[in-house]
């Protein structure tokens, strides 16, 4: 950065940060806002799956599901480590909600707790049964995937060099979703599958979220997103109707 540039004209221009110490105010409060969302849905991602791996129908399954928690946990701490360098207490910052807390199943989507922390709303739901653990997997899965494409081009190096350590793993614990899926179809499964679709397909759908075009705007012009809400949950609805129409479901 030259020295009559500016950082929000050096940002504007496609340039990276790299350390807190280059980190202006109001875009230090946005990443780190970002980073706690990756990191609180991680981790309560991890609590809601973890309760499932006792019902999964077999070993492999059950081995595929506690490398999906171990992951997810890593990948909550990657994350975590970077928001360290902020000064965030990481040790603390990981106890500090409970990260298994569920609203009732029926709640409307979109809903989030009270006191909660700034998991995505569709981690405030519980998992029923391991189909529906599934279902909701690859729907997020896919979802995780399409947010990756702006995450991977963060203007803060470390984060998007965490970020793509992060992203080959996210895709492959949705492949282990869609195989998931697809031998359920086999075993003649597909309407109790459909049944979960409908369930989670409006509360992931909810957390491409809708901010304001001028928030938006600033965003982009530090770096921090290129896509917004809408067409990424375009994106990602086109790649899911597409995945369930291979798989011979039904989506809503």
């Amino acid at each position: 950065m030259s020295d009559d540039m500016t950082i929000a004209d050096y940002l504007a221009e496609g340039g990276v940060l790299t350390s807190p110490a280059n980190v202006p105010p109001r875009y230090r409060a946005e990443l780190l806002k970002l980073m706690a969302i990756f990191v609180d849905s991680e981790l309560a991602g991890a609590a809601g799956f973890a309760d499932k791996i006792n019902d999964a129908p077999g070993i492999k399954e059950r081995i595929a599901a506690a490398r999906i928690v171990l992951e997810k946990t890593d990948h909550a701490e990657r994350v975590l480590k970077v928001m360290g360098e902020f000064g965030v207490d990481e040790d603390r910052y990981a106890n500090s909600h409970p990260w298994t807390a569920r609203l009732e199943r029926d709640a409307p989507a979109g809903s989030e707790r009270g006191e909660h922390d700034m998991r995505l709303s569709v981690f405030n739901y519980p998992l029923e049964s391991w189909a529906d653990a599934v279902t909701m997997n690859l729907l997020m899965g896919l979802a995780v995937g399409v947010q990756m494409r702006d995450f991977l081009k963060v203007s803060y190096g470390p984060l998007a060099e965490a970020f793509r350590q992060i992203a080959p793993v996210e895709q492959r614990h949705a492949e282990l979703a869609r195989e998931g899926l697809e031998k359920m179809v086999e075993e003649g499964r597909a309407v109790e599958i459909e049944a979960s679709l409908y369930y989670w397909w409006p509360r992931v759908e909810a957390s491409f979220g809708s901010g304001t075009p001028e928030k938006m705007e600033r965003l982009r012009a530090w770096g921090l997103r290129r896509a917004d809400g809408e067409s990424q949950r375009r994106a990602w609805e086109d790649q899911a109707r597409d995945v369930l129409g291979e798989l011979g479901l039904k989506a809503p």
